[in-house]
């Protein structure tokens, strides 16, 4: 009895060995989005970081495609050694609400979430064709003429259309969606008065703004933006308590070892308490955000009720 009991703890200790040296070879990072996106850009910089906090390579590698669902699946997929993690964003959790059908893993059961890192605050924005300069004037226009104000989204199903179909519910007022095929489009028409609103991220319009080509009604934070300071929140605005904006973080697959857990945790923790975090986020209009373990789990776990529901009450089902 006591040999076995001496072997089994030079097994755990070996295995606890193994770990401590993780990572050992190159980890790669899947990324749902095309390069250049938001997504992609901040994954990159996240490698970039978790390289040398860890002294070992983190690749990138773009799976575009599905609405993110090809990237996830390989992720579910994987080995939960801590190579292979999902760089995912907001749009992760509204999987089951739009693809629940079609996908063959769970995006909460399926994968170890470990940090959030980053989020792109959601402003609503008007086009020069509108003619309104506050959220008061905006809602008294959409509601003198229900269903007539057009708002774009860069998608059905998208993170900004269920942005504002919660903004609608909370206000009372009724519009016409009109989903594009991406944001550059939308904002590109908006400018042009094809459209009249968006509730977009911040990082896909503060050019924009900055030029006066767009006007910013409202953000969507708890607190207003440095790169906005003029722009009113919607609590200051008159509608308490919406909220809404793009997270990015780091999963890894479903029973990631907790000795390498705790490490990507630290390592995801340390890149979003970076000052050359904050430093390179704020260029991109988003800020730094540290939602790790439990917390993080939780807030997907809401975000996924909230937006099943969401699309239930809509009718919303991937085309």
């Amino acid at each position: 009895m006591k040999s076995k009991l001496s072997i089994l703890a030079a097994l755990l200790l070996a295995a606890g060995a193994v770990h401590a040296a993780y990572p050992e070879h190159p980890v790669r990072v899947v990324v749902g989005f095309s390069p250049g996106g938001p997504t992609d850009v901040v994954a990159r910089a996240f490698a970039s970081y978790a390289s040398q906090a860890l002294g070992q390579t983190f690749v990138v590698e773009n799976r575009p495609g599905a609405n993110t669902i090809l990237a996830a699946e390989a992720v579910a997929k994987a080995a939960p050694d801590g190579y292979t993690l999902l760089f995912g964003a907001t749009n992760h959790t509204m999987i089951p609400a739009l693809y629940a059908d079609r996908v063959k893993f769970d995006a909460l059961k399926s994968f170890t979430p470990l940090c959030a890192v980053a989020v792109s605050p959601t402003v609503l924005v008007t086009g020069p064709a509108l003619k309104v300069s506050s959220l008061d004037a905006f809602l008294a226009r959409a509601r003198a003429a229900p269903g007539r104000l057009t708002y774009a989204t860069p998608g059905t199903g998208s993170s900004g259309h269920f942005a504002t179909e919660q903004f609608l519910r909370q206000t009372g007022v009724s519009m016409n969606h009109i989903p594009y095929k991406g944001a550059a489009q939308a904002v590109s028409d908006l400018m042009g008065g094809q459209v009249d609103s968006s509730l977009a991220t911040l990082g896909s319009v503060l050019p924009q703004v900055q030029s006066g080509k767009l006007t910013a009604l409202a953000v969507a934070a708890p607190k207003r933006l440095p790169q906005l300071p003029r722009v009113p929140t919607f609590d200051e605005a008159g509608v308490p308590g919406y909220t809404a904006d793009a997270w990015y973080g780091v999963l890894a697959p479903a029973g990631l070892p907790p000795d390498v857990r705790a490490r990507l945790e630290e390592t995801a923790r340390g890149f979003s308490q970076a000052d050359a975090t904050a430093k390179s986020l704020d260029a991109l209009g988003m800020q730094p955000r540290e939602t790790c373990g439990d917390a993080y789990a939780a807030q997907l776990s809401h975000e996924i009720d909230t937006y099943r529901k969401l699309a239930q009450e809509l009718g919303l089902k991937a085309e």
